[in-house]
This record gives C-alpha cells, structure tokens and sequence, in this order.
C-alpha cells in the first residue's frame, strides 16, 4: 500500500497538468509548481526544475494533437520557437543564481499577470 500512495500524488499531479496543458494549450507548469512545492513535498527550486522535465513531453503530446488535427501553424510558431530557445536557456543559466524568493515572486507576478489578463481580456 506504501508504493502505491507514493505514486498517487505525483500521478495526479502530473495528470491535472496535462489536462491542463491540453485544454488550454499550455499552462501546465502554472499548476505543476504550486502541487510539486505543496501537495508532493519537494522544495521550492526542484519543483520548478522537475516542472520542467514534466512538461516537455507534455508540450509534445499536446504539440502532435494540435499539429495532427490541424490546428498549428509550424511556419508562424518558428520565430516564436527560436526566441523561446534562447530564452530557455537564458532562463536555465540564470536559474541556480536567483534567491528563491526571487524566484517565488516572478512566478507569482506570472500568476497574477495570466490571471488579470484572461479575467478582464486585456
């Protein structure tokens, strides 16, 4: 029963991100940090890096989904993939020198940022 419930939180975890990423097209990692941190026991920084890790493969699956039913334009995603490339690994490099707290308060501004945006269209 104790491998069993060692695996329950994390599936779930990982379960409502993909539904999540699938839904809306991303967003998974928005909710995978805050159950990583709180609901799974890992710290504050291996959350953001194991969200990561997850939602690459997700991003994939939920890429072929889209790309498979037509809904992707790989011409007009390109500028946007290479800008992103850069930016992840700029992201990477600066991410083991950034406080925690720091770290916590960008994904909130983040959060709220999302949040506003898709409540009030702006």
């Amino acid at each position: 029963m104790a491998q069993k419930s060692a695996w329950f939180r994390p599936a779930v975890s990982g379960a409502l991100a993909g539904a999540v990423n699938g839904f809306f097209g991303g967003g998974g990692g928005m909710i995978l940090v805050p159950l990583l941190a709180g609901w799974c026991g890992l710290g504050q920084r291996k959350a953001f890096a194991t969200s990561v890790a997850i939602i690459l493969p997700l991003c994939a699956l939920s890429t072929g989904i889209y790309l498979f039913r037509g809904g992707l334009d790989l011409n007009a995603a390109l500028p946007y993939l290479l800008g992103g490339l850069l930016g992840g690994w700029l992201g990477g490099k600066l991410f083991k020198g950034l406080s925690m707290d720091w770290l916590r308060r960008g994904f909130a501004l983040l959060l709220l940022y999302g949040g506003v945006k898709s409540l009030f269209g702006l």
